[in-house]
C-alpha cells in the first residue's frame, strides 16, 4: 500500500490530533504560544501519532479517547527537538529557523519545558495507571539518552553497543511507546500491546539508523538541514563507526572538532560514501526491520496490521 493512502484514510483522525496539538500549546504567554506554534507549523511526518492510531485499531478504537495519547507522544517528540536544537546550536529544522534561532536559547529551553508539560496534561485524559507509567519511563529514558549523547560527543573510541543503547533511548523507545500506548488507550489485551511495543522498538531502531545514513547521503534540501551535521556536532553515528574500522578513515574522522570547516566535513562525507560503511549500516537497519515484521506477523491480521507493515517498510527504506 502507498504510504500516502494510509495517511488519506486516517486524515480525519489526524486532523483531530492536529487540533488537539494546537489546543495543547495554547498559552496566556504570547511568546510561549508563538514559539510553540512556530514548531508545530513546521510540520513533520507525524509518524508517532499515526503508529499510535494504528496500534489503537487492535482494541476498541475511539478517536476521541486515543487522540490525547497521540497528541501527548507527538508533544514529547516536539519538546525534545527544541532542546536538541539548543544543545546542537542548530539554526535550521525542517527547512525553517529553529525556535532558538528565531528567538534565543532561553526562550527555546522554556518552550521545550512548556511543551513537555503540555504533553503530560494531554495524557491526563487517559485514565490508566500503566499508560502513565510507560509514558514517564519513556520520558526518563529519552532524557538519559540526551545526556549520554552529550557525554559521547567527539568520543571516537566508543563501540557499537554504545551507539545502539543511545538510539534506543533517543528514538526507538518513543516509537515503541506510541504503538503500545495506542493499544492500551483502546483497551487491547496485554499480549497485543506488548508485541506492539516490541514491533515499535525494532522499527524505531531501523528508523534512526536510516536517519543517520541519510545525514550523509541525502541533500540539504531533502534533509532540511546541512548534510553531515551529526558528525560536525560530534555525534558518532553508525556509518561513522563502520567507516572508522579503516585506520586511514579513523584518522580523518577523529580530527573533526566543533570548529572544523565545511570543506573538511564534505571531504569526509565523500570518503565515507565511497566506503562500504553505508551498505553495512543498511544491513543492520534491515535486520531490525525484519525483526519488526516478524513480530507483526504474530498479531491479528487486518488492514491496520497491513498499514503498520507498510509504514515499517517506508521507515526502513525512505530516501529523505
Amino acid at each position: 500500500m502507498n504510504i500516502k493512502l494510509i495517511y488519506t484514510r486516517l486524515k480525519a483522525d489526524i486532523d483531530l490530533i492536529e487540533q488537539e496539538l494546537e489546543r495543547a500549546v495554547g498559552s496566556s504567554s504570547t511568546i510561549l504560544e508563538e514559539a510553540s506554534v512556530h514548531l508545530l507549523q513546521a510540520g513533520g511526518k507525524r509518524i508517532r501519532p499515526v503508529m499510535l492510531l494504528l496500534g489503537a485499531k487492535f482494541g476498541d478504537y475511539d478517536i476521541h479517547r486515543v487522540k490525547y495519547a497521540a497528541a501527548s507522544l507527538e508533544l514529547i517528540h516536539m519538546a525534545s527537538l527544541v532542546h536538541d536544537d539548543v544543545i546542537d546550536d542548530a539554526v535550521i529544522r525542517r527547512g525553517q529557523h529553529t525556535v532558538k534561532a528565531e528567538w534565543d536559547n532561553r526562550i527555546a529551553m522554556y518552550t521545550g519545558d512548556y511543551i513537555f508539560a503540555a504533553a503530560l496534561d494531554c495524557m491526563t485524559q487517559i485514565d490508566d495507571v500503566e499508560a502513565h507509567r510507560i509514558l514517564s519511563n519513556t520520558m526518563t529514558e529519552l532524557c538519559i539518552g540526551e545526556i549520554v549523547q552529550i557525554q559521547d560527543k567527539y568520543r571516537y573510541d566508543q563501540h557499537l553497543r554504545d551507539y545502539l543503547r543511545r538510539i534506543k533511548r533517543k528514538t526507538a523507545i518513543l516509537i515503541a511507546a506510541s504503538c503500545q500506548l495506542g493499544a492500551i488507550a483502546s483497551g487491547a489485551p496485554a499480549s497485543i500491546h506488548r508485541k506492539l511495543y516490541d514491533f515499535g522498538y525494532n522499527v524505531g531502531m531501523s528508523f534512526q539508523i536510516t536517519d543517520d545514513i541519510l545525514d550523509f547521503t541525502a541533500s540539504e534540501k531533502e534533509l532540511g538541514k546541512p548534510a553531515g551535521g551529526d558528525l560536525l556536532q560530534g555525534n558518532i553515528t553508525l556509518p561513522v563507526l563502520y567507516a572508522m574500522e579503516d585506520e586511514e578513515m579513523r584518522q580523518h574522522i577523529s580530527s573533526v572538532h566543533a570548529h572544523s570547516s565545511r570543506e573538511e566535513i564534505n571531504d569526509i562525507i565523500d570518503r565515507l560514501k565511497s566506503s562500504d560503511a553505508i551498505e553495512q549500516s543498511h544491513v543492520l537497519s534491515r535486520r531490525y526491520l525484519d525483526r519488526a515484521l516478524a513480530i507483526l506477523n504474530e498479531l491479528p491480521s487486518g488492514r491496520h496490521r497491513n498499514s503498520l507493515r507498510d509504514i515499517a517498510y517506508f521507515i526502513g527504506k525512505r530516501k529523505y
